[in-house]
């Protein structure tokens, strides 16, 4: 079997932070080969940067359990399913004056580093089907979490007519083929459901629609409760709400709930460009969480101080063997 990305890594990835890939890859790929569910948490803008080429295929050769991403990631895939050729790349980004910063909102781009995601497109075509969703779901007074509603629309079909991108690209429809679990923290700071709460606001949509996220937490109790059998990794990119609210169910299952029973987290890892600082969770070297009752002592522990953009794809393609 050529495996011709691995095998480069395996030759030139022997220091440093090439050395802690390697190290998290082959012990990411030891949890699995031992019968153990992965969780991935995505923060930042990992959808627009496309991440989907190589996550969805972890999707769905089962090497991830269950995703923690923001409102911000579960949209943006789908956007740049169905408005690929109307994102715009600026090279240059850094150069850029105000006024042309002003000048890419007034034509309707919303810029992301060197990516503008021409959101008046995208949501143009997203916005009436799911609406309709909502609404049809109201109607019948049924409630879901935000992402059943996105595998619903992406699972009718209705969505395909718009398609930009090779859907093996879209980890959200890989992810809605698996039925996989997702957690949504602090949906409502997307533009989605900046959307929604705009329709709630109008008197259009009841809030309650939507299920919340004190029931995503109830969910992900449920889940890991569940499925710990085997342990239950940690793989988190970036940090922010996507990290830091699902790892928390451990301490919360284990103090709150008095179930002391319950595992801690059997490995970790943190891809971050965030350097170790004074009160930051996204800085906070993986030894801090122990004393917060997340992980344990002899949890693998790995942080790869890099780009997750870098990064992550080529961890992927280590564990698809590519």
């Amino acid at each position: 079997m050529e495996r011709p990305i691995s095998d480069f890594i395996d030759e030139h990835f022997l220091h440093f932070n090439s050395a802690a890939l390697v190290d998290a890859a082959r012990g990411y790929n030891q949890h699995i080969v031992e019968g153990g569910k992965m969780m991935i948490t995505l923060a930042g803008a990992m959808s627009t940067a496309e991440l989907g080429k190589s996550l969805a295929e972890m999707i769905r050769q089962d090497k991830v359990s269950i995703i923690s991403c923001t409102g911000a990631n579960l949209e943006e895939d789908l956007m740049n399913l169905v408005a690929h050729s109307h994102y715009k790349r600026v090279p240059n980004y850094r150069d850029l004056s105000p006024q042309e910063e002003r000048d890419l909102l007034d034509n309707h781009f919303n810029r992301v580093t060197d990516t503008c995601i021409p959101e008046e497109e995208a949501f143009r075509r997203l916005q009436k089907h799911i609406y309709a969703i909502w609404k049809g779901a109201e109607n019948k007074g049924e409630r879901y979490f935000p992402h059943e509603f996105m595998y619903q629309i992406l699972l009718s079909g209705e969505l395909e007519q718009y398609y930009e991108i090779d859907p093996k690209n879209s980890w959200m429809l890989a992810a809605a083929e698996k039925n996989l679990p997702i957690v949504v923290p602090g949906w409502e700071d997307s533009t989605m459901g900046n959307i929604f709460a705009s329709y709630v606001l109008k008197g259009e949509l009841k809030a309650s629609t939507m299920k919340s996220g004190i029931e995503y937490m109830t969910f992900l109790a449920d889940w890991y409760t569940a499925n710990s059998d085997k342990g239950i990794g940690f793989f988190q990119i970036g940090g922010g709400i996507a990290g830091d609210f699902p790892i928390c169910v451990v301490p919360m299952l284990y103090q709150d709930m008095e179930r002391t029973d319950t595992p801690f987290w059997s490995y970790f890892c943190q891809i971050s460009d965030s350097t170790t600082s004074y009160g930051s969770y996204s800085g906070a070297v993986p030894n801090e969480k122990i004393t917060w009752g997340k992980l344990d002592i002899h949890t693998p522990k790995y942080i790869i101080e890099s780009d997750a953009t870098i990064v992550a794809p080529l961890i992927f393609a280590y564990l698809l063997e590519y």
